[in-house]
């Protein structure tokens, strides 16, 4: 294994023995110890655990008995899943000692696969921030640049998927969570359809907003993780009862027959320079690829009310009796939810599904859309902890094209599509309608084999 090893590659050569799964745990174990006291991307490292786990399943693959792409091999989760007896700290002081005994569903399932779980990932605390700078155990830095954020909430899952700490992470994504340290991070960020990943186990940020899925270091890694973790809980309400598509080879597809929609109004709006530069140039090549490339335009939701409430609402209890273990910030956000009415919330509630309807309508007439994924680049750390005021500013704008699609409920996912001249990776967006995550990875993928993006690994982290 080298740290441009992607689980796609690696899975065929343990399958035939050729690599271990202790060998490759191993050696994320020693970039762990190597690279996390500069990129804290790592709040709890489960390496017993690990090992054992790494050992059952060269064993079981020494017997014939391979499950699959992810069998042995080593994924860490955000901490905010529960992983029975590893501690879920939501990267806050009130749950420093909290250790569950049973897994989230997707762990469940990630285990049935034969993943090995490597560790917890820092976060913005209880993930309600885009920055991954505020966290009881320190803010997480970026792999490409460690004056950098990594962006948020997943900050410290897609540090550690880009600094080869693991084959692959899975993350959480409110408003952006995923997508946003993918693009800051220049890893892939897939953000399934609402309701496609069951969220049971996982400490929620707003219930109707949640999404759960994977950041890694391919398309075809992204298909191969979705895939394991997909599909209908009956003891989670907000998951769906619709079919799960073959995702690994969906990917494969031919993206030829696709019409993609490129919405300027308010996506491609007040971008950097350079990422407009990258974005120009990406759409160059898309359209080259696709069978139509058309300018669309649709009303864009901006409102935040009931993610306010629904934080709040979680949070209420805890947040009076414990204030003082927040971050004075994160209880500060979490209050701006107090004063919205029960009518409110309904209201706001109703719009929800509204606009959910409402969006399938773009798509008679493009399979798909692309955007930028954040409007600019990854900010110095110290411009938003020095500068008053500068931080939720900044935030709310890399989050400004991401969060729109959590409102709808569709899959979308960031793949790298440039850098900036001082070596800063740049996101390109693909999103799709409700269920349709085979349509967003047939196009992330072809696009990711026209383009050589995704190979680069921070030079600093060879």
């Amino acid at each position: 294994m080298n740290d441009l090893s992607s689980i796609a590659e690696l899975a065929p050569r343990v399958r035939r023995k050729e690599i271990s799964p202790v060998d490759i745990v191993e050696q994320c174990l020693g970039r762990i110890a190597k690279l996390n006291p500069a990129l804290n991307a790592f709040i709890t490292v489960a390496s017993q655990s690990a090992l054992a786990e790494a050992r059952a399943a060269e064993a079981e693959i020494q017997r014939g008995e391979w499950r699959g792409p992810l069998h042995g091999l080593p994924v860490s989760l955000k901490d905010l899943i529960d992983a029975r007896g590893i501690p879920t700290t939501a990267a806050s002081a009130i749950h420093a000692n909290r250790v569950p005994n049973e897994d989230a569903e997707l762990v469940r399932r990630l285990r049935q696969a034969g993943a090995v779980i490597i560790g917890k990932n820092n976060l913005h605390e209880f993930a309600y921030g885009g920055s991954s700078l505020i966290s009881a155990f320190g803010e997480v830095r970026n792999p490409w640049d460690v004056s950098r954020i990594t962006g948020g909430s997943s900050g410290g899952s897609a540090a550690a998927v880009v600094a080869g700490m693991s084959c692959a992470s899975i993350g959480t994504d409110t408003a952006g969570s995923i997508r946003e340290p993918g693009a800051l991070c220049g890893c892939v960020g897939l953000k399934p359809t609402y309701g496609r990943v069951s969220v049971r186990g996982v400490i929620p940020l707003a219930a109707s907003l949640d999404h759960i899925g994977p950041l890694a270091m391919s398309v075809a890694d992204s298909a191969i993780l979705l895939q394991a973790i997909a599909g209908y809980d009956a003891a989670d309400i907000t998951t769906a009862d619709v079919p799960v598509s073959d995702y690994v080879s969906a990917a494969e597809g031919d993206a030829k027959l696709l019409r993609v929609g490129v919405p300027r109004a308010h996506f491609y709006e007040q971008l950097d320079s350079e990422v407009a530069s990258a974005m120009e140039h990406a759409l160059a090549g898309i359209k080259t690829m696709v069978a139509s490339l058309r300018e669309v335009s649709f009303d864009v939701p901006t409102d935040r009310t009931l993610q306010m409430a629904e934080a709040h609402a979680y949070h209420a209890q805890n947040l009076a009796k414990q204030a003082a273990r927040y971050d004075p910030e994160t209880a500060r956000r979490i209050r701006t939810g107090e004063t919205v009415s029960a009518a409110e919330y309904i209201h706001q509630r109703r719009a929800l599904d509204q606009a959910r309807r409402d969006m399938a309508r773009v798509f008679a007439d493009v399979d798909v859309l692309v955007t930028p994924t954040t409007p600019m680049p990854a900010p110095r750390i110290d411009d938003l902890k020095t500068s008053p005021g500068a931080l939720r500013p900044a935030e709310l704008k890399l989050l400004r094209n991401t969060r729109p699609f959590n409102v709808w409920g569709l899959p979308a996912i960031s793949v790298p599509c440039g850098f900036t001249q001082s070596g800063l990776p740049i996101g390109l967006q693909i999103a799709g309608p409700m269920w349709r995550e085979d349509l967003v990875l047939r196009l992330a993928h072809a696009y990711e084999r026209a383009t050589t993006w995704h190979k680069r690994r921070p030079p600093s982290l060879a």
